[in-house]
């Protein structure tokens, strides 16, 4: 590395030798020498071919250099820009390329207004029937005013936090211990409502997007009851459930059933009431028949129902001094009709003399 421009005595290792009454060289000079050697200068009025003078700007032409940079800023599509004027807000940026005052006048900051950010946290909580559980807390969030969050409160991030863990406590509190361990989407939804009611009231600038609720656990101290509990609580819904699928099959058979006997019992009433008014139908058409021969119309009858009776029962004919007859009915066979005697036959056995008696007597059933 040369030290001094060519054509000088002055060795870069001795000062001493040679021109020992010259002026010490200026670090500029020192600057532009070096500059010029390795440029191909030969003194230092040479600067790679620039003169002297435009070096002479450079210390002016730097900070504005700088300052140009610095006042400018690019914002992202996915960010949002606050600039402060003298550490007071003044103004918010959307996305594009922005101006501002330099610093230490203004000064810009770019936050993520897309990114989702989480805080997870576990919290000890007393329900409502007294008994402390173990819940954890998972909550999901994101910046949606950049002027409250950075000027809004003085840590919108802590705030959340301690809000969360409030809001939590707050609703835990209202529910028991078999709900907070069996049914936290409820509280959970309510939570998040006023979790976001309260992050607006700080002036945070922050929007809730999720707030859960997945493990509540009891303290370890009594963990072995509360699993006792749980497993009461499974067999309990276990034999509940058997109960209600006994049910399921139970009550459809017995609705079938019993609407089966009521409709073999309205058709025994509607045949039972029909016959009825046939009988009183047939009685009454057979009123001006025995009133035009009663005789007759009495031997008729009493021919009909003997043959009724006949034809619903075992029959024996027998006579004097002759072979019995016996007429079995076919007992498998509720509809079919017995052998019925001759109708003229009975009417000339009645008809005849005592020498010729018949009779029909009714067999003792077995």
């Amino acid at each position: 590395m040369v030290w001094n421009p060519p054509g000088s005595n002055q060795s870069p290792n001795n000062g001493s030798s040679g021109g020992r009454g010259k002026k010490p060289r200026s670090p500029l000079d020192r600057l532009l020498a070096i500059m010029g050697a390795n440029n191909g200068g030969s003194g230092p009025g040479d600067f790679g071919g620039m003169d002297e003078r435009w070096m002479r700007w450079l210390p002016i032409a730097v900070p504005v250099i700088l300052i140009a940079l610095s006042s400018t800023v690019l914002v992202t599509e996915q960010e949002r820009g606050v600039v402060s004027r003298f550490g007071a807000y003044s103004r918010s940026l959307s996305p594009g390329i922005h101006f501002k005052l330099p610093w230490p006048i203004e000064s810009a900051q770019t936050l993520n207004a897309t990114k989702i950010q989480s805080m997870s946290r576990t919290v000890p909580v007393l329900t409502n029937d007294e008994n402390i559980v173990q819940v954890e807390v998972n909550v999901q969030y994101r910046v949606k005013d950049p002027k409250q969050y950075l000027f809004g409160t003085r840590s919108a991030d802590e705030v959340l936090e301690q809000a969360t863990l409030s809001t939590v406590r707050e609703q835990v509190g209202h529910n028991t211990l078999d709900t907070v361990l069996g049914s936290r989407g409820a509280i959970a939804v309510l939570a998040r409502t006023n979790l976001q009611k309260s992050l607006d009231a700080y002036r945070t600038g922050l929007v809730v997007t999720g707030l859960n609720l997945p493990n509540a656990r009891p303290p370890d101290e009594v963990k072995p009851a509360f699993d006792d509990v749980n497993s009461a609580q499974q067999d309990k819904d276990r034999l509940v459930s058997l109960a209600q699928a006994y049910k399921a099959k139970v009550v459809p058979e017995a609705r079938g059933e019993a609407a089966k006997l009521r409709t073999a019992a309205e058709g025994y009433r509607q045949s039972t009431i029909a016959a009825a008014q046939g009988d009183a139908a047939r009685f009454n058409e057979l009123v001006p028949a025995y009133k035009g021969a009663p005789e007759a119309t009495r031997k008729r009858l009493w021919l009909d129902t003997v043959a009724e009776v006949v034809s619903k029962n075992r029959v024996v004919l027998s006579g004097d001094s002759k072979p019995i007859l016996y007429v079995p009915n076919a007992p498998t066979e509720p509809t079919a009709k017995a052998v019925q005697p001759d109708a003229a036959a009975v009417n000339a056995a009645t008809e005849a003399d005592a020498t010729r008696p018949i009779r029909a007597t009714r067999a003792g059933r077995d």
